[in-house]
């Protein structure tokens, strides 16, 4: 049952804990005490361990770890044109513990032209020998997280206005990784957890978004942008419950948003967090189209450092069965190991073990990783 195309048997989210001299580089930059020169010599050296760490325990796949990035998303929306970070008076609020206080703001039309990432990939592709994988947000997420007054009605009336933009913008990210060599590319995901949430999704209502539709706009706006897809290259999507110091925001099953998300999303796969009971059961998988369609279970927290009973994990991926046949299932964490530099609470070698399991469990159920 091997996968020759991606997501594989096993698989893992992207990011992974910064190196010790990584984070010391990084540090003395932000200071002013070495330039940029000198930090992208850090990272690159960084880098090619960490790829040489993931084709070693058997993944046939390779991230950058997100090695040159703060945030998982910030750093990539920020990079766009039209699109700023910037300080504002709160950060993102997780279990007992806040994110540093960073917002988006736009300061003219959504676009995307020239784009640092596309290096950053050119990087790990020269140095890999499995597949290289690029990770980037999904659309949907800078909709969600925009303030009402982020958006200058100079510019586009209201938040709602930046679809059109903001799906044109990632068809040109599309091609650009893809022209690049890309041909595994990832948009991860906050706002469909969210939309899981009752909690969150009265917060959003707080908020001004219009969450009765956000689902219909949220399938729009990602398929229009998954219309620039060739056909040989996979773009996945990771739903992701909140990942920032081993904390989480959303709670609830998939059940709100699985028709929306797995049938009607043209996604080619999905790596779903499975790792506790706030994901709900396995029920909502009845929704993923038989075919080609993947969903990954994300089944190994990458939040804590204990490792998993190898039998429980392929227990559960047996109940998974009930709803989806073990050639649409592969495996992985249930989310990246440091999204953002701060990292998870959990050792390196603590993480080297899981994405290891992963494998083994991979080889075991599968007969290959």
């Amino acid at each position: 049952m091997a996968h020759q195309k991606p997501p594989f048997r096993a698989d893992h989210v992207g990011s992974i804990l910064r190196s010790p001299r990584l984070r010391e580089a990084r540090l003395r930059h932000e200071k002013g005490e070495i330039g940029t020169d000198e930090l992208k010599e850090v990272e690159d050296l960084e880098i090619k361990k960490i790829i040489a760490k993931q084709e070693g325990i058997g993944l046939r796949l390779a991230t950058d770890g997100e090695f040159r990035r703060a945030w998982w998303h910030f750093d990539f929306f920020g990079m766009l044109d039209g699109v700023e970070v910037h300080e504002i008076d709160h950060g993102i609020q997780f279990q007992g513990v806040q994110t540093k206080p960073h917002g988006l703001r736009l300061v003219g039309k959504i676009d995307f032209s020239s784009h640092p990432m596309v290096e950053h990939f050119k990087f790990l592709k020269a140095n890999t020998n499995v597949t290289p994988k690029m990770t980037i947000p999904a659309p949907s997420v800078m909709h969600f997280r925009l303030e009402a007054d982020a958006v200058r009605t100079s510019i586009y009336k209201d938040r709602d206005a930046i679809f059109d933009d903001l799906a044109m913008a990632y068809q040109k990210a599309v091609r650009a990784f893809y022209d690049a060599g890309c041909r595994y590319l990832q948009f991860d995901d906050t706002a469909w957890a969210y939309l899981c949430s009752q909690v969150e999704l009265r917060k959003a209502k707080e908020r001004g978004l219009a969450v009765e539709r956000l689902q219909d706009d949220y399938v729009a706006c990602i398929n229009k942008a998954l219309a620039a897809k060739p056909a040989d290259m996979v773009i996945t999507t990771h739903v992701c419950r909140g990942n920032f110091r081993s904390t989480f925001i959303s709670s609830g099953g998939y059940e709100p948003v699985a028709e929306s998300l797995l049938a009607r999303c043209n996604y080619d796969g999905y790596f779903l967090e499975y790792d506790t009971e706030r994901a709900g059961g396995f029920e909502p998988l009845r929704f993923l189209p038989k075919g080609s369609k993947v969903v990954v279970l994300g089944l190994i927290t990458s939040k804590e450092g204990r490792l998993e009973a190898r039998d429980e994990v392929k227990r559960r991926i047996e109940e998974a069965t009930n709803y989806v046949a073990l050639d649409q299932l592969c495996l992985s964490p249930q989310c990246g190991f440091a999204s953002t530099e701060e990292g998870n609470l959990l050792t390196e070698d603590e993480q080297w073990a899981k994405l290891r399991l992963v494998v083994e469990v991979a080889e075991e159920v599968w007969g290959t990783a």
